[in-house]
């Protein structure tokens, strides 16, 4: 606080004189208040702090840097959450109606959809007195200018933000400029001669006071929080700010609530707030339904707080992450918002960036307390013909359809296709013995070694090549960069596997007998013993210190096994006939990877199998419910492939036993030209093997095609991708 500081009025003086033109490099009148809001949220996840030797260090908020910074939203994102929320509540409706309703951001940051929602609200204000047959009767709301120009009046513009606009921020900062940003928008447009003649007729004060439309506080926690004892133990309830809706917005939610709320809420993974607002997590997992189930997101927190605010006419329209919608932790508030039968319309924005500077995956959502029997969903392909052209594939989808499973939205024709495949009763996890992920090791740069031309190896942890024991070192697989469509690349790199198996489990090798057999490979190890004992903040002190980060799978590698990449831009399932290939779960430089074995009870192929798993079809089916990120690329998760149909083969019936035995024949033979093909130098002979190669491809596309039994209709509309 600065209350006591004294300056004099020079400083001050020469200050205001350099913010002003021409003495500022810049014209501030010209500015919209939305530029303005944009520049200053950049600054509202920073604090300054002074260090030990007493410099002033810049720095982001905890926060906000777990949250990747802070993100400005378009204004055409706004402008079409604003229409139609605010917009459908208010068409047909007078300036007196519109008088009692009331818009509310819970989370207003620098105030962008506030600004929004009142730009909307003085426009159709404007419209409406302007289009009666004589606007010249309402001289309280309007004016004429010399030029003709008709414009609503500063008290016009005063009621209507005073009546409508509301919103809540933690940060005391925000606050500040969302009021500023709002009263700025109340002085556009205005000239001095004619804002002091207002002035004078009405005789108000020049800007109206926002204390009680815009507050400061966490949305999400009620004073309830302040019974908790540990909170005076530790001095925590100085720093949690909480905010009683009942009593800071009283008229309001004696009402019902409020009619619309918008925004876009904080995208925080709960495992980073766990570090700074510990109680608060805890809080949240007590009070909400959305919060009950992993490690899920703040944003899924706010939109069951936004629901709980709406009065039972109101809407809600967010901008966050469509995550929810396939992820485990999206599982409560899936079920919540079925079951309370809120969803009204979803714009999907699947693998398009909507904010610059960030990799978010967001959609827009819409929920309504007026029950509906469907949802409108629109799936926007290509963004700037979204935006331009309001250009997107468009249908309603029943209600339904959506319970606590997985949302899978899929309209038109498709639907049907999807529909019969989704139907079938046995999945991949179905005749999967295990569907795994690949190794973590927890220190890859000392784990994981790149091949050499020579007898050595180089380790990235050491910066050198060295020699290792061969019996301890394997190929290793890195994801969509080794594991391809029947094949596996040219393996770069391998791995260093501390382990030996013996029936059937892993057990770490002892340090007696590295010593005695594999002194080289022990040796490497000490010299990274440092960097191994510190993982996980130093747990690994201990006895097997040069053990992998996690034990799952250890066992599961050398063994026949299906593999795919965790990421891919297309199906890219391969088979490794001998278990000569090791994995890893995830990582940079191409990612990880998983592995499929199959159960014994039953007669399928490992070849048969395959050839599903890498055809259009089935690859069009998880294209449909898995998640998709930039550039194309899906992801072949577990939690996804394990959803894939499986069209099992009854071996007493005669002409299923062909279809397996021909899907059998092609998919091995498939196998042996791309493993052939990757030896091949001569682009002639190349060429060969690629035709033969894609005919191969058609004849088992065609045959999945007859095993799954589909129409002339269906088979059209995957080819078509």
């Amino acid at each position: 606080m600065t209350l006591k500081l004294i300056i004099n009025d020079k400083v001050l003086k020469d200050l205001i004189k350099h913010i002003y033109y021409p003495e500022s490099p810049y014209e501030f009148s010209v500015l919209r208040p939305e530029i303005l809001g944009n520049v200053y949220e950049q600054f509202l996840g920073k604090v300054i702090r002074l260090t030990e030797g007493h410099r002033a260090k810049v720095e982001e908020k905890p926060e906000v840097k777990k949250a990747g910074g802070v993100y400005y939203t378009p204004e055409y994102i706004v402008e079409y959450i604003v229409k139609n929320t605010v917009g459908k509540l208010c068409e047909g409706k007078t300036p007196k109606q519109i008088g009692n309703l009331h818009f509310l951001d819970p989370a207003c940051g620098s105030g962008s959809f506030l600004l929004g929602a009142y730009s909307y609200l003085l426009e159709y204000h404007l419209n409406y007195y302007t289009n009666r047959k004589n606007p010249k009767s309402y001289k309280e709301q309007i004016y004429q200018r010399k030029d003709g120009q008709w414009l609503l009046t500063i008290k016009e513009k005063k009621r209507i933000l005073l009546n409508n606009i509301f919103g809540v921020d933690i940060d005391s900062q925000a606050v500040e400029v969302t009021k500023l940003s709002l009263l700025l928008k109340v002085l556009e447009g205005e000239s001095r001669d004619i804002f002091e003649k207002q002035q004078k007729l009405w005789r108000e004060r020049v800007l109206p006071d926002l204390g009680d439309n815009i507050k400061c506080g966490n949305s999400l926690i009620s004073p309830n929080i302040y019974n908790q004892t540990k909170l005076f133990e530790n001095g925590e309830m100085y720093r949690i700010n909480a905010f009683d809706w009942k009593n800071e917005f009283k008229e309001i939610m004696e009402k019902g609530g409020f009619d619309v709320i918008i925004g876009n809420p904080p995208y925080i993974r709960i495992q980073a707030m766990k570090e700074w607002a510990p109680i608060e997590v805890d809080f949240y997992k007590e009070c909400y339904t959305s919060a009950s189930k992993g490690n899920y997101d703040i944003y899924v927190v706010f939109v069951e707080k936004g629901t709980k605010l709406l009065n039972g006419n109101g809407v809600l329209g967010f901008i966050l992450p469509h995550k929810f919608f396939n992820a485990k932790y999206g599982e409560p508030l899936r079920k919540y918002l079925t079951e309370g039968k809120y969803l009204s319309k979803i714009v999907h924005f699947g693998d398009q960036q909507v904010f610059s500077g960030s990799t978010t995956y967001t959609c827009l959502l819409f929920l309504h307390k007026k029950e509906k029997n469907k949802i409108e969903f629109d799936r926007v392909d290509n963004l700037i013909d979204w935006k331009l052209k309001d250009k997107s594939k468009k249908g309603n989808i029943s209600l339904k359809e959506f319970t606590e499973k997985e949302w899978n939205f899929v309209i038109g024709d498709e639907a049907i296709l999807f529909k019969k495949l989704n139907e079938m009763p046995f999945k991949l996890k179905d005749i999967a013995e295990k569907i795994y992920q690949g190794l973590v090791t927890g220190a890859d740069p000392v784990f994981i070694i790149q091949n050499t031309d020579s007898k050595k190896y180089f380790s990235e942890a050491l910066h050198q090549e060295l020699l290792l024991d061969k019996e301890l070192i394997h190929p290793l697989c890195k994801g969509s960069i080794d594991i391809r469509r029947y094949y596996v690349g040219d393996v770069k790199k391998s791995i260093l596997f501390p382990y030996k198996i013996i029936n059937g489990k892993a057990e770490l090798i002892s340090e007696h007998e590295f010593i005695k057999n594999y002194l080289s490979t022990w040796n490497y190890l000490l010299q990274n013993r440092k960097i191994l004992e510190s993982r996980e903040r130093g747990k690994w002190k201990h006895s097997h210190w040069y053990a992998f980060g996690r034990s799952q799978n250890l066992n599961a590698m050398e063994q026949k096994k299906i593999m795919t990449p965790s990421i891919a831009n297309s199906a890219s399932f391969t088979l490794d006939q001998t278990g000569t290939y090791y994995f890893v779960g995830s990582g940079g430089g191409g990612g990880g990877g998983y592995g499929i074995t199959l159960k014994k009870d039953h007669s399928m192929s490992y070849e048969y199998i395959l050839g599903l798993l890498n055809s259009k079809l089935l690859d069009k089916y998880l294209k449909t419910v898995s998640s998709r990120f930039s550039g194309g690329y899906y992801a072949y998760n577990r939690q996804y492939i394990e959803q894939l149909p499986i069209r099992v083969i009854d071996f007493s019936n005669r002409t299923d036993k062909t279809l397996h035995e021909k899907m059998s024949t092609l998919v091995s033979r498939m196998l042996d030209l791309n493993k052939r093909l990757i030896k091949v130098k001569a682009d002639a002979e190349k060429t060969i093997f690629e035709r033969q190669i894609n005919s191969i491809n058609e004849q088992i596309d065609q045959l999945v095609y007859e095993l799954y039994d589909l129409s002339d209709d269906e088979i059209k509309q995957i080819e078509e991708v």
